[in-house]
């Protein structure tokens, strides 16, 4: 089922890719406020790294961790976040 391995950054306003602690990828993973089971497909693993099966569409992880991250206020109104899978 985790058949893909995602990075997980903050991107500040200075330009920096900055790894998201493994606490709030974990709080969107077991908190997820949107009630989509499309999300149930993921694991956090590790700081910036979020393991996901083939259903979860990047776009609307994406969309969705940062409207969690910036409700938790662990993202500034300047930042934002870069969901990307990475290479095995």
């Amino acid at each position: 089922m985790w058949i893909r391995r995602l990075r997980i950054e903050r991107l500040t306003a200075a330009g920096e890719a900055v790894p998201c602690p493994i606490a709030w990828i974990d709080n969107f993973a077991m908190r997820n406020f949107t009630n989509d089971a499309i999300f149930d497909d993921t694991l956090p693993v590790a700081d910036g790294v979020l393991e996901a099966g083939s259903r979860v569409p990047l776009d609307r992880l994406r969309a969705a961790m940062q409207d969690w991250f910036r409700r938790k206020g662990y993202l500034k109104a300047e930042e934002t976040l870069r969901v990307e899978e990475m290479q095995r």
